[in-house]
């Protein structure tokens, strides 16, 4: 026969449940957000009721990101991340070709964390690994060498990713959907880079 479930919850499996640090729940309960009492030995419990009641509901599909590559070029361009050596030496035309490379994987991205099915998203993620090819090959072909080619590409990558975080709080993703995100954009960006080096290499 299964025993029933205790009632109560202590802090560390409260604050699991919620997906928050035992240190937040703690200043909940001290604020009056979350009912809880201490033990005469010193421990929080919490009922098992008003926590559970606390989880937010599984959704679906998590809201859109609602960005554009616009969005995340201007945050690119907030971060000011140091121009590498090589990029003085290319001239304007050069340099507008690998601006626009970017932003064409930055959209492809955004789609590609957006998509509402696999297969779509399955298409867009090697679509998006082609442009990295492609960006691999012309900066081969710009007489760049493959650290400075994965250089290149490593410097919108850590603005990106901010930028995803920052979305993320704004849309209220909860703990799983935001980690997902994020693991999914590591990922995706982990096999974009690889395109590069295999673009580079086999120009």
């Amino acid at each position: 026969m299964q025993r029933n479930r205790s009632a109560w919850l202590g802090l560390g499996e409260a604050s699991r449940l919620l997906g928050i640090t035992p240190a937040t729940l703690r200043r909940w309960a001290d604020d009056g957000q979350v009912p809880a009492f201490t033990t005469p030995g010193g421990h929080r419990r919490f009922p098992r009721s008003a926590i559970e009641g606390l989880v937010p509901a599984a959704r679906a599909r998590r809201p859109p990101l609602d960005a554009s590559s616009d969005r995340i070029a201007h945050a690119y361009r907030r971060a000011r991340p140091t121009a590498p050596a090589w990029l003085a030496g290319l001239g304007e035309a050069e340099r507008s070709d690998f601006r626009h490379r970017g932003r064409q994987l930055l959209e492809l991205l955004i789609k590609y964390l957006d998509a509402a099915d696999r297969a779509a998203a399955g298409r867009l993620l090697d679509q998006a690994g082609q442009e990295a090819e492609a960006y691999g090959e012309a900066a081969a072909r710009q007489g760049l060498t493959l650290t400075d080619s994965v250089q290149g590409f490593l410097r919108f990558r850590a603005p990106f990713m901010s930028e995803l975080a920052g979305i993320a709080r704004k849309r209220r993703l909860d703990t799983r959907e935001a980690t997902k995100l994020m693991v999914d954009a590591e990922a995706a960006m982990d096999r974009l880079l690889v395109a590069v080096m295999n673009g580079h290499t086999g120009a």
